[in-house]
């Protein structure tokens, strides 16, 4: 990047203007960031806006159409007609005489700073590649890290969103062996009452069997007999009740069981999912931490190409919008 190739000045401009957006405007920060080191900002706004007008190849083309150039103005509360356009673009001396059919940003940069294009073309672009290269590596490890981590990010969420729903599952499905449950206990509770009340009665036989005259006797021993060949009818339909009770409970603890341990098995999935999450996080964090660590030692070092170094650290701070805000990121906006 540090050298254009062609015989001339023009040759060289043209060459300059085949770059992508990005490219022409880093290339033009370098050349003039003496005295164009402020305006960085808006020229990376420059940047993003080339991308939208570009409908074609977005950020990846060099150049927009008449309409979209004129658009980008407008964008920039400098509006003109596109005639007015042209004659401006013309006045620098960029363009020569060729019809004004496709506008690098390039020539829209020499228009609106009133930049000398031939200083642009020849002026240094910074005597030390490998830094810059170094830096970019950097960049491009930690651009790769927060796709890691937003990719681990959305795999938690989704165990998350899986665990929650296995959870509410398993809740739906408690319900119905949690109602078999109390009518087993209610069945229960009566069978114990109608057990004690045939005891009682057990009981009274027994005593009166064993007391009073022969007939009495005789009468109670009968009503014993009587009641130890069969359970009374009350007893029956309570055991019966019970059995009928205890059959509805097994059958609802199947589907409450196997939901509930798809539930725990979801949970510790989610638990799992959230741990390597944090730990992309973590890790994009510390590549952050060391691109921002060798940009600066980079920065303080002459000859470097300070438009170049700048927009590496201009997106390794939109990078860092995926970070958490207790972690060093920012909300976009604020």
């Amino acid at each position: 990047m540090s050298k254009l190739e062609g015989a001339n000045d023009q040759e060289k401009l043209e060459c300059l203007t085949q770059r992508t957006h990005k490219e022409q405007i880093i290339w033009f920060l370098n050349a003039f960031w003496a005295e164009y080191e402020s305006e960085a900002e808006k020229l990376w706004k420059f940047k993003i806006l080339c991308g939208e007008l570009d409908l074609q190849n977005h950020e990846n083309g060099s150049s927009l159409d008449e309409l979209n150039a004129h658009r980008f103005f407008e964008h920039f509360k400098e509006p003109m007609t596109v005639r007015e356009m042209r004659d401006n673009l013309r006045s620098t001396g960029a363009i020569g005489s060729k019809p004004v059919r496709q506008v690098p940003i390039t020539h829209i940069l020499i228009f609106k700073y009133k930049a000398n294009w031939h200083e642009l073309v020849n002026r240094s672009q910074g005597d030390n590649k490998e830094e810059l290269a170094e830096a970019q590596r950097l960049l491009d490890g930690v651009i790769a890290a927060f796709k890691q981590s937003e990719a681990r990010a959305r795999e938690a969420a989704a165990a998350l969103a899986e665990a929650e729903a296995r959870e509410a599952e398993a809740r739906t499905a408690e319900e119905p062996f949690k109602r078999a449950q109390e009518e087993v206990e209610a069945a229960l509770a009566e069978v114990h009452k109608q057990e004690a009340e045939y005891q009682g009665k057990i009981n009274d036989c027994l005593q009166r069997s064993e007391a009073g005259g022969v007939v009495s006797r005789n009468k109670a021993k009968a009503e014993l007999a009587q009641l130890q060949a069969e359970d009374p009818l009350p007893l029956r339909k309570a055991k019966i009740t019970l059995e009928a009770a205890q059959k509805r409970a097994e059958k609802a603890r199947a589907p409450f069981e196997a939901a509930t341990q798809q539930a725990v098995a979801a949970r510790q999935r989610s638990a799992e999912a959230a741990r390597i999450a944090e730990e992309a996080v973590q890790d994009a964090t510390r590549q952050v931490e060391e691109a921002e660590q060798f940009l600066q030692a980079v920065k303080n070092k002459p000859g470097q190409p300070m438009g170049a170094l700048w927009w590496i650290d201009r997106e390794l701070l939109e990078q860092k919008a995926y970070l958490p805000e207790s972690k060093g990121g920012y909300r976009k906006g604020k």
